[in-house]
C-alpha cells in the first residue's frame, strides 16, 4: 500500500487501494486473534506496530505532514471495515486522530510542523483528554486548571475514561486557563501534553466490553507544560477546539456502530441459513426473515447518514447536526443488530466460542462515547431550530 505523493491528497483510486489493503489486513491479521485478545483483555502491541506500518495513525493527517490524507468519507469506510471484524483496535487510532485533528485544524504552523509528523508516524501516540470524574457531557464543568508560570503552564487535575491513557505518550488536554471566566467556555484552552514528571496514568479502568484497549485515569500534579504547546497560541478557544474534534470522533463512532451492525447481520445471516428447525433453515421462517430485513435496513440507513456527515466534514462545513444524526442512528443500529443476532442464534450466542457475544458487549459503548445519544438528540433539535427559523 503506497501513500499519495507529497503535497497532494490521495486520488479516488489510491483511496480505494488503501481501503482494500486495510480490509485484507483486518481479515488476515485481526480476525484470527480478536477473540483471544478480547477475552484476555490484553493490549495488542504487535497489532499496534502493524497499524503504524499501515499508516493508520496518520489516516486523516495531511500528506505534507506525513499522513495518508484520507477524506473523512474514506476514513469512515475504513473504520467500518475494521469494526466489522474487531472494533477495539479502531479506538487506538481514532482517539489519537482526534488529537491530531485539533492540531491540524487549529494549531499554529509551528505546532503543525512540530507535532503532526510525529503523530502520523505513530512515534507519539495518544488521544484527547476531555472527560473528568465530574464532567462528561458537560465539558464546561471541567476542573483541571492550567496556571501560567513564566514559560510554562502548571497543570493540576484528573481526567478519566481516556483512551490510550496507559500506553499513549501524548494527549490533547482540555484545561481551564481562566477558571473565573463567564461564560465558562471562554476560560478553556487546549494543551498538547507529553507524559513526564507530574503527568501519569493512575489506573486502567476495567470494562464490560471494548477490551484490549486501555481506558485510564490521567493525573496531573504540578505538571509543567510549555506555553508553546497551547493549541493555536491563544487562550480561551479550547472548548471550540474540543467540539470541532468531536465531529470527526462522532463520525468514527457512527462508523464503528455500523461496523458492529454489519458484523451482527453477517453472522446472523450465515447462521440462519445453516441452522434448521421443523425441517428447513430458519432463514425460511417469517419471524427470522423480519429480523434480518430490519437489521439490513438499519445498516444501510446508517451508511447513508455517515456518508452525509463525512462529506460535510470534508468540505469544511459545519456538520454537528449531521454527525449527531449519524452517531445517534448508527450506534443504536449496532446495539439493536447485536441483540437481534443473539436472538437469531439462540443459546449459541451466549457462548464465548462465537463472536456475537462480543458485538453485544462492545456496541453499547457507542451510544455513550463522544457524547451520549441523549445529548445527540438535543444537538439535533437545537440545530433544526437554528437552521429553520420562522
Amino acid at each position: 500500500m503506497s501513500a499519495p505523493a507529497p503535497g497532494t491528497g490521495p486520488s479516488a483510486d489510491e483511496e480505494r487501494e488503501i481501503l482494500e489493503a486495510i480490509e485484507r489486513w483486518a481479515e488476515r491479521e485481526l480476525r484470527p486473534v480478536a477473540r483471544r485478545f478480547d477475552h484476555a483483555d490484553e493490549y495488542p502491541q504487535e497489532i499496534v506496530e502493524q497499524m503504524k506500518e499501515l499508516g493508520l495513525f496518520g489516516a486523516t493527517i495531511h500528506v505534507e505532514h506525513g499522513g495518508l490524507g484520507l477524506s473523512a468519507s474514506t476514513y469512515a469506510r475504513l473504520v467500518m471495515a475494521i469494526s466489522s471484524v474487531w472494533m477495539a483496535p479502531v479506538g487506538i487510532f481514532n482517539s489519537h486522530l482526534i488529537m491530531a485533528a485539533c492540531v491540524q485544524r487549529h494549531g499554529t504552523e509551528a505546532q503543525k510542523r512540530q507535532w503532526l509528523p510525529r503523530f502520523a508516524s505513530g512515534e507519539l501516540r495518544g488521544g484527547i483528554g476531555l472527560t473528568e470524574p465530574n464532567a462528561g457531557t458537560d465539558l464546561q464543568s471541567i476542573r483541571t486548571v492550567a496556571r501560567r508560570d513564566g514559560a510554562h503552564y502548571v497543570v493540576n487535575g484528573t481526567k478519566t475514561w481516556i483512551t490510550n491513557g496507559v500506553h499513549g505518550s501524548c494527549f490533547g488536554v482540555l484545561v481551564k486557563t481562566d477558571p473565573e471566566a463567564q461564560p465558562r467556555h471562554r476560560g478553556m484552552s487546549m494543551l498538547v501534553c507529553e507524559k513526564g514528571e507530574g503527568f501519569r496514568a493512575a489506573k486502567k479502568i476495567r470494562k464490560l466490553g471494548y477490551k484490549s484497549i486501555d481506558s485510564a485515569e490521567l493525573v496531573f500534579e504540578d505538571y509543567r507544560c510549555p506555553v508553546e504547546n497551547l493549541v493555536g497560541g491563544v487562550e480561551g478557544h479550547g472548548f471550540k477546539h474540543a467540539v470541532g474534534g468531536l465531529e470527526l470522533g462522532r463520525i468514527n463512532v457512527a462508523a464503528r456502530g455500523a461496523g458492529i451492525a454489519s458484523a451482527a447481520l453477517r453472522d446472523a445471516l450465515r447462521y440462519a441459513q445453516e441452522r434448521q428447525t421443523f425441517g428447513k433453515p430458519i432463514a425460511q421462517h417469517q419471524a427470522i426473515q423480519l429480523k434480518l430485513a430490519d437489521m439490513a435496513t438499519r445498516l444501510e440507513a446508517s451508511k447513508l447518514l455517515i456518508e452525509q456527515a463525512a462529506r460535510k466534514y470534508d468540505t469544511g462545513e459545519r456538520c454537528d447536526l449531521e454527525a449527531g444524526m449519524a452517531k445517534l442512528f448508527a450506534s443504536e443500529a449496532g446495539v439493536e443488530n447485536s441483540l437481534e443476532a443473539m436472538r437469531i442464534m439462540g443459546g449459541y450466542s451466549y457462548s464465548t466460542d462465537f463472536d456475537v457475544e462480543r458485538y453485544y458487549r462492545d456496541a453499547p459503548l457507542m451510544c455513550i462515547g463522544e457524547g451520549t445519544n441523549e445529548m445527540q438528540r438535543v444537538i439535533i433539535a437545537r440545530q433544526l431550530v437554528e437552521r429553520n427559523p420562522i
